[in-house]
């Protein structure tokens, strides 16, 4: 599943293609990656009107998974939205939009290692969305850290379509890049959202590369070991 990102647009751009009526980021910096338990931005419906906000990757993960658990490190995929556990987040309040420019799946290399294979849009990475929910939680998400109260999100994952299915055949995210699925998305009743978990179309998803270390020349910086 995916369990890593980057979000290199600006916050003037996912304010203008959200609606961002209230932006309470303050200056948003570049995400090259992103990890689990991240701070990292979204768009939800606020009460004075739609908002751009940091919340933490990771939504509460259901009771049966903590069992014998200090730690909640919560749940970054999201695939069925039919269980109980996610039942409660389904409405309008707790959907959110998850900006991202690239993302990546782990890819079975010949030898049977993992490799990060990354995806976007196009090869220009352009600014796309996330089907997302969110929750106000409180858990412990780390040891050292104790019980914290705090804004979580995940995404909506799906069959892979025929660009990413050679590298990860499980699943992928469930992408938004025209306007009307993100208004339908944040706004429509549950029955008429669903319709959106499904895979974004081949000829609207591009491979970026299959290289690591090519991914961490175009960032300029190097990625930490567990992307290796």
């Amino acid at each position: 599943m995916c369990n890593l990102y980057s979000m290199t647009s600006s916050q003037a751009a996912i304010a203008a293609a959200t609606r961002v009526m209230v932006d309470r980021t303050g200056n948003l910096p570049s995400f090259p990656e992103i990890w689990p338990d991240y701070a990292a931005p979204i768009v939800r419906n606020g009460d004075n009107g739609r908002e751009l906000v940091l919340a933490r990757w990771g939504m509460p993960s259901p009771a049966f998974v903590l069992k014998g658990h200090k730690v909640d490190r919560g749940v970054t995929n999201i695939r069925n939205t039919a269980s109980p556990h996610w039942r409660r987040w389904l409405g309008v309040a707790h959907r959110c939009l998850v900006p991202f420019t690239a993302f990546a799946e782990n890819g079975l290399k010949a030898d049977g290692s993992i490799l990060p294979v990354w995806f976007a849009g196009d090869q220009t990475r352009p600014l796309r969305f996330f089907a997302g929910l969110w929750a106000r939680w409180t858990s412990v998400r780390k040891l050292k850290e104790g019980e914290v109260t705090a804004d979580l999100y995940g995404f909506l994952t799906t069959e892979a379509n025929g660009i990413v299915g050679p590298y990860h055949p499980k699943a992928m995210p469930v992408i938004l890049d025209r306007p009307e699925d993100l208004e339908t998305w944040l706004t429509a009743p549950w029955d008429e959202a669903l319709s959106l978990q499904r895979p974004l179309p081949d000829d609207r998803l591009a491979l970026l590369n299959t290289n690591v270390h090519t991914l961490a020349h175009t960032f300029g910086k190097t990625l930490p070991d567990r992307a290796r």
